[in-house]
């Protein structure tokens, strides 16, 4: 494309021009910092879906945004014919294809994930090795707060190989699993009735969910696995050790020895 026909694709760049622009860009910026403030404000101060569905809210509502001020600077910038149109966006795209493949995959993965919603702000999600809250749904990647209180930020690229696992989707209901292991010689039944008993009067408990008490049996004793649900999703860690220790403490108090099982030495790495 010669010089003469690369400058009629373009309006007639002057003041009025560039300060069209310049207010576009400012609008846009502005509203997606309000919007990122205030709706995690509100969300804060609800409950239940509430909660889950005005954070859902946030990377829908930027991605309106940032389309709507593309649109609008597009024809402030560039004469707006269908060829001119063609053109342009036909080079800018061979140019983001070669130029950044990753960035770009990852970019359209985040809308896929806005439309598919396999993650939200609020839900608790398993990306590959990582664990943890939904804070920010961005266009380019997803921030998770693990359980130490450290930030992730996970492409959105991993949505096409990784597997994801969702904890609540969406709803403040989250199931926690809390694990005991027994000596077999024991009455299954008695400490089955037992650590159902220590979940039900747990004040972390939401009391409208099901509780269930599964065992199995392994080659050193007996696993019992309490499943319940915390009253927020926020609360599973608290929840978990609430159930760990006063259910040690009632099958400990009750004559239940719990299984010993011998730790098996770890490699020495160094000498093979």
């Amino acid at each position: 494309m010669d010089d003469d026909k690369l400058a009629e694709l373009f309006q007639q760049l002057d003041a009025s021009v560039a300060l069209d622009l310049v207010l576009i860009l400012i609008s846009a910026v502005a509203l997606i910092l309000a919007l990122q403030k205030a709706l995690p404000w509100l969300a804060s101060r609800l409950h239940g879906k509430s909660r889950h569905l005005v954070l859902a809210m946030v990377p829908l509502l930027r991605l309106i945004i940032v389309i709507g001020a593309f649109l609008l600077a597009v024809p402030v910038l560039i004469e707006p014919s269908l060829q001119n149109m063609i053109a342009i966006f036909g080079s800018l795209g061979l140019a983001l294809g070669f130029a950044l493949k990753d960035y770009a995959s990852s970019l359209v993965a985040g809308i896929v994930a806005v439309g598919e919603a396999p993650y939200r702000n609020g839900d608790w999600v398993q990306i590959g090795d990582t664990y943890g809250e939904v804070t920010h749904v961005g266009m380019r990647a997803v921030n998770l707060v693990t359980p130490d209180d450290n930030l992730v930020s996970i492409p959105h690229l991993k949505l096409w190989a990784e597997p994801i696992s969702n904890a609540n989707n969406g709803t403040p209901q989250l199931q926690c699993t809390v694990s005991f292991y027994l000596h077999p010689n024991h009455d299954g039944a008695h400490a089955r009735e037992l650590l159902f008993d220590v979940a039900l009067t747990s004040p972390y408990l939401a009391l409208g969910e099901p509780i269930a008490v599964v065992a199995d049996e392994q080659p050193w004793g007996t696993r019992y696995r309490v499943r319940a649900y915390p009253i927020d999703a926020r609360q599973q860690f608290r929840f978990a050790t609430d159930l760990t220790l006063r259910g040690k403490a009632e099958l400990l108090r009750r004559g239940f020895a719990l299984a010993a099982v011998v730790a098996r030495p770890e490699p020495d790495i160094a000498t093979g």
